[in-house]
């Protein structure tokens, strides 16, 4: 069963994602820090990351992006960015270089089009 590391410190976004990819037969674990995360991949490694932006600082997510391609055992895992900073006070923020991430999912998010991604990356597994 793949494995999902949903990375949000929403727990109704968390819960709503949980329900959504276990109705589709994914194992779902959870994160509410990018550190927890981290520390989540390097124990346990998930077949996909869901990781969104802001988190305990604006953009906490584009840090962890940026240690996950820094790091050989993680920088494999495709990433899935989940936010709303697009349409917030701080899309200014957003950094205009790159951001190491697969795809973009914008909040709120569409069940369908999570499931979507989610095949996009796993489906064969």
């Amino acid at each position: 069963m793949p494995r999902i590391l949903i990375v949000d410190d929403d727990p109704d976004f968390l819960l709503i994602c949980r329900r959504i990819l276990e109705a589709e037969g994914y194992h779902v674990m959870e994160a509410r820090s990018g550190d927890q995360a981290l520390q989540t991949m390097r124990k346990t490694r998930p077949d996909l990351v869901l990781l969104d932006v802001m988190m305990t600082t604006t953009l906490e997510g584009v840090d962890v992006s940026r240690e996950m391609e820094a790091d050989p055992k993680l920088k494999d895992i495709p990433l899935v960015m989940v936010s709303s900073i697009a349409t917030s006070e701080y899309a200014s923020e957003f950094p205009e270089e790159r951001v190491p991430i697969d795809a973009w999912i914008s909040k709120p998010i569409q069940p369908e089009v999570l499931v979507k991604t989610v095949k996009r990356f796993l489906g064969g597994k």
